[in-house]
């Protein structure tokens, strides 16, 4: 008898989903080129279109730069006009006690800003508010000296509560330490009490009470005319 043919052992071919999963990323790799492709050509066909129209039109590349001219023009002269008139404003600012007796106390403070704006302080600023440690108002002055102010505002002027020692000595505890103050003011329309008066005699503590507000607020000196044995001025800066 004839031995047994044996079969060839079939060849294994390799699973059709991944033949398949592999040839569907390739065609979509393809489209997504294809399509960049396509989009680009179409982008420069655009941008060369807009170019040789702007070309064919060049009397509108001169109108728009004509009309953009006039108009930062336009902007500059508003802004320049602007600084004119709060320049005028603040030079020409002036307050009665009246005033700063019905003003809420944050207005108060804008009001002291203002006045030292008015006086070259180009820098003032509010700062006043909850965990103001002690300053409401600071300002670097035309010489260069660095002013903290407290401001307390009394509704009631000189019959509302008098300014204590205790508000000198926060005042004394942060100005200088917190913020690097050259004078430290408390300004108020109020009363100061005379224990305080000589605590801010002793630690360099500048006090503005009614009366000096008054000359200030109503005239146009500026304080550090006003105050006595002030700091003698820093290095000019920018500010002077």
């Amino acid at each position: 008898m004839s031995p047994r043919r044996r079969r060839p052992a079939a060849t294994r071919r390799p699973p059709v989903r991944r033949r398949t999963r592999r040839t569907r990323r390739r065609q979509q790799a393809n489209d997504r080129l294809i399509g960049l492709l396509a989009a680009t050509v179409v982008a420069l066909a655009l941008a060369a279109a807009v170019v040789n129209w702007l070309l064919a039109h060049w009397w509108i590349l001169i109108a728009i730069g004509v009309l953009a001219a006039l108009a930062g023009g336009g902007w500059l002269r508003q802004k320049q006009q602007r600084a004119q008139w709060e320049t005028a404003r603040t030079r020409g600012l002036r307050y009665a006690l009246t005033q700063l007796d019905a003003l809420h106390h944050a207005r108060f403070e804008d009001a002291v800003r203002d006045l030292m704006r008015r006086d070259g302080c180009q820098d003032a600023a509010r700062v006043g508010g909850g965990g103001d440690l002690g300053a409401d108002v600071k300002a670097t002055d035309p010489y260069g000296r660095r002013w903290v102010i407290q401001c307390k505002h009394r509704r009631a002027g000189l019959s509302g509560s008098a300014v204590g020692t205790p508000d000198f000595q926060v005042l004394n505890g942060t100005a200088r330490q917190v913020h690097s103050a050259d004078i430290a003011v408390i300004v108020t329309n109020g009363r100061v009490t005379a224990p305080a008066i000589a605590f801010a005699k002793q630690q360099r503590l500048h006090v503005v009470d009614r009366h000096t507000l008054g000359a200030w607020a109503a005239g146009s000196r500026p304080l550090w005319e006003l105050l006595r044995a002030v700091p003698p001025p820093r290095k000019p800066t920018s500010l002077s």
